[in-house]
């Protein structure tokens, strides 16, 4: 859990706007929760987009990398940073 404040679980999808929407779509499929490296946003539902813009952006990527590379290398950083993510 986050030291951070965020917006509960149980409260977005009520909260509706921007952050209901942008929620909608960064919400884990399989344990119906949105991710603690995404909800430290929910208070600015303005860097939660910036934030999902710019993974999908980079996930997205370039046409000399296949997906499976990019998380590969994704995954080596925060390995190396120390980092849960």
């Amino acid at each position: 859990m986050t030291w951070i404040q965020t917006v509960p679980d149980d409260e977005w999808e009520a909260s509706g706007g921007m952050l209901g929407e942008l929620y909608a779509k960064v919400v884990d499929p399989t344990h119906h929760r949105v991710d603690n490296i995404m909800a430290v946003h929910s208070l600015n539902p303005r860097g939660l987009a910036a934030h999902q813009q710019l993974y999908t952006s980079a996930m997205a990527g370039t046409a000399t990398l296949r997906k499976v590379e990019r998380e590969m290398i994704a995954l080596v950083v925060s390995l190396h940073n120390e980092c849960h993510y």
